[in-house]
């Protein structure tokens, strides 16, 4: 009867998480999730898994989790860039293609063990940059460019051309576009 009734628990919980990060706009925490239903972290991180499982387009990203909503339109333009830096010119590269009312969606680099891996980072603001940069900082995790002597793709969108356009000119002028001659 007990294992019945945390079966029971779980699953209003998920439910609730599913709720919540549909209504938010904005990214969820982890820890967030973990207070609103007093259960610990991990056990959000299972929630999520096993609501991915179900095929709930839920993002992980730097600054929280995200439920990936249908676009209302296909009015945004992606582009796929090549670029290539050094750690300390993360910033600089980041806020160059925000600045420009773009958003970075990802981030890929070629391993030679894994193959492709690619990371969610939904940034498209100098505040999202910098808590980013922040949480970098404070996890003391590597870029994944760092695997790759720097050498990265980012999959960036925006509602026009023309702003992804200035985006990576604004890169090209800075040293970050690998040219594609």
């Amino acid at each position: 009867m007990l294992e019945e009734q945390k079966k029971v628990l779980g699953e209003k919980r998920r439910e609730l998480i599913l709720q919540w990060l549909k209504n938010d706009s904005c990214p969820v925490t982890g820890s967030e999730l973990s207070k609103r239903t007093n259960v610990s972290r991990q056990v959000i991180v299972q929630d999520i898994s096993l609501l991915k499982a179900r095929n709930e387009p839920i993002l992980a990203t730097s600054q929280g989790y995200i439920y990936m909503q249908a676009p209302l339109s296909n009015t945004l333009h992606q582009r796929i860039i090549a670029c290539q830096h050094g750690p300390e010119d993360t910033e600089k590269e980041l806020c160059l293609i925000v600045d420009h009312g773009v958003r970075i969606k990802d981030v890929t680099v070629e391993h030679p063990v894994y193959g492709e891996l690619t990371a969610s980072m939904m940034i498209q603001t100098r505040k999202e940059v910098e808590l980013f940069l922040k949480k970098i900082r404070e996890t003391s995790a590597a870029y994944l460019s760092q695997l790759t002597d720097g050498i990265h793709l980012h999959t960036i969108e925006a509602d026009s051309t023309e702003k992804l356009d200035a985006a990576c000119h604004a890169l090209q002028q800075a040293g970050y576009l690998i040219d594609n001659k």
